[in-house]
């Protein structure tokens, strides 16, 4: 069973200050994340804020405009800094705000930090410019880049005391970033394309003409844009199923945290799959009413008894 440290370490001046860099940082660049972690206690919003800062950093090294080679030598740089918070060796003065913050998480709860390791390997996948000819090929790449994720969250949301099946609670919450990253890799389709990159397994975008890639505003000619996209969809819908049984094994808060952030993204399947070539226009995102709807359904733990009622009766 995983749970959180129950009291959070003090945090000095100079830690609160860097949890506060990292929380704007989450804020403005995280808008969907930043939604979900405003439901968790200060403690466990402080630490998501600072993994996700990290994150950011990695990613933000990977999707940037510097040289390959550049971009290797930063991304060994930040595997070593990482390795310095692992070792303790990052003290409350240190200049980077991101590490300090980090720092004082992993001391405050159970953290995998290999996840931030896998997030790195995969990042490196992205400058090598690998593409994934089947699902279990580009599985790898999403167990990295959002699975690992999940699994460093429920480090910081740990698992109700007593809860059933908690045991399998790293695979569920696995499971639940890779339909996240598979809607990601739906709403980015033409943005990636811009940028040289395709994520979508090539036995997939042959099955429905749609190898030429996506350029432009349309579907390519003679393609089922439509069926792909459906197809894709119904792929990340079962991933949701399955990694929504994490919900009654964590806290309320945490519950309707992960809830929150989840329910934004399945709701973002359904209007991709409502107009699937509205991915080809523009990035496709929900407003704020919707947002504060789901996360009120999150908070009053709707989803969570859902899941719970539908593993009862599949146990029957």
């Amino acid at each position: 069973m995983i749970r959180t440290v129950e009291s959070e370490q003090h945090a000095s001046a100079p830690v609160l200050a860097a949890y506060s860099y990292c929380e704007t940082v989450t804020g403005q660049q995280a808008r969907n994340f930043a939604y979900g972690i405003r439901l968790l206690p200060a403690p466990k919003r402080r630490a998501m804020s600072a993994l996700y800062a990290f994150s950011r950093r990695v990613d933000d090294i990977g999707d940037g405009a510097l040289a390959d080679g550049v971009k290797v030598a930063r991304l060994r740089e930040t595997r070593a800094l990482l390795d310095r918070i692992r070792g303790g060796a990052v003290e409350e003065d240190d200049t980077d705000p991101v590490a300090v913050a980090l720092s004082h998480a992993a001391r405050s709860f159970p953290i995998p930090l290999d996840g931030l390791d896998e997030l790195i390997d995969g990042v490196l996948m992205d400058v090598r410019g690998e593409t994934y000819e089947t699902w279990d090929d580009l599985k790898t790449y999403c167990r990295c880049v959002a699975g690992a994720i999940g699994r460093l969250s429920l480090g910081v949301f740990g698992t109700e005391t007593g809860a059933r099946g908690a045991e399998r609670a790293p695979e569920y919450a696995d499971t639940l970033g890779l339909a996240l990253q598979l809607t990601n890799i739906l709403r980015d389709v033409r943005e990636d394309a811009e940028g040289d990159r395709t994520y979508l397994p090539a036995d997939d975008l042959a099955k429905f003409g749609c190898s030429a890639g996506f350029h432009g505003p349309a579907a390519p000619e003679g393609s089922d844009f439509a069926g792909l996209v459906h197809f894709e969809v119904r792929r990340a819908r079962a991933l949701f199923a399955e990694g929504y049984q994490l919900l009654p094994l964590l806290d309320r808060r945490s519950g309707a945290c992960v809830a929150a952030m989840a329910g934004i993204y399945r709701r973002l399947l359904d209007r991709i799959e409502r107009d699937p070539e509205a991915v080809l226009r523009g990035r496709v995102s929900l407003p704020g009413r919707e947002k504060a709807y789901v996360a009120v359904r999150g908070l009053s733990g709707l989803d969570a008894r859902h899941v719970t009622r539908q593993t009862v009766r599949r146990r029957a």
